[in-house]
């Protein structure tokens, strides 16, 4: 059955479906030994599909994988100033997975990694509104801090829709806040924190989605369980 060329690299886990396009217009995909547009379809059954001149092909089963990232890796696959990649700590999965979303250099936690480019594609669309909930520790304007973090409505002069905070505890000198958004701006919850008045001191994913962190070690991973799939895949076809 015929299907659009970038679906069908996404879901050789080749990259997102964005990047396929990106790839497309680049003049890097060809069926058939001919140079392929965006918008075009092939059928995999029958036709020869190739990227950079590698054929590409459907993986009999997808990967997912809950990483838990420290601190100190960048999420990307390489980087050009030889930091420590996520990547890195997955190298002994057998298969090239990729970050679906992102969590900045010195921020930790959950984060989802997959060769199934068809749903990191819907997992990471806006329309989806997806939960994400951090745990984060933080100095400076305390009094009152959850409430100011919830009360904030934009960044940069930048609409955002109100996330949702509590505090979790309090020492004279720290608090430690949940917060949970349902957008992913760039370091949006650090910025957030600065407009409040807030130094952020550490700051941990721990649910994304219908999966929660638990007690997985940093720096460790685990595959996600068929039940964790099914919900995942449940929640992005709503």
């Amino acid at each position: 059955m015929e299907e659009r060329l970038q679906k069908l690299i996404a879901a050789a886990g080749i990259c997102s479906r964005r990047a396929a396009e990106e790839l497309l217009a680049a003049g890097r995909v060809q069926v058939n030994g001919r140079r392929a547009g965006l918008g075009e379809k092939a059928d995999p059954d029958r036709d020869t599909i190739t990227v950079d001149g590698k054929p590409i092909s459907r993986p009999r089963e997808h990967l997912y994988l809950m990483l838990h990232k420290p601190v100190g890796y960048v999420t990307t696959l390489s980087d050009e100033k030889g930091r420590p990649t996520v990547a890195d700590l997955t190298r002994d999965v057998g298969r090239r997975v990729f970050p679906v979303g992102r969590l900045d250099l010195m921020s930790e936690g959950l984060l989802l990694m997959t060769d199934d480019g068809e749903l990191m594609q819907r997992l990471t669309h806006p329309k989806y509104e997806t939960a994400k909930t951090y745990q984060l520790t933080v100095s400076g304007a305390l009094e009152g801090a959850a409430e100011r973090l919830a009360a904030v409505r934009e960044l940069d002069g930048e609409p955002i829709r109100p996330a949702e905070t509590a505090l979790l505890r309090r020492t004279p000198q720290t608090a430690e806040l949940s917060v949970t958004i349902r957008e992913g701006k760039n370091r949006q919850i650090r910025r957030m924190c600065a407009a409040c008045g807030l130094t952020v001191l550490r700051l941990r994913r721990v649910q994304e989605h219908t999966l929660r962190l638990g007690d997985l070690a940093p720096g460790k991973w685990r595959r996600l369980t068929a039940e964790e799939i099914s919900a995942l895949k449940t929640r992005t076809r709503q």
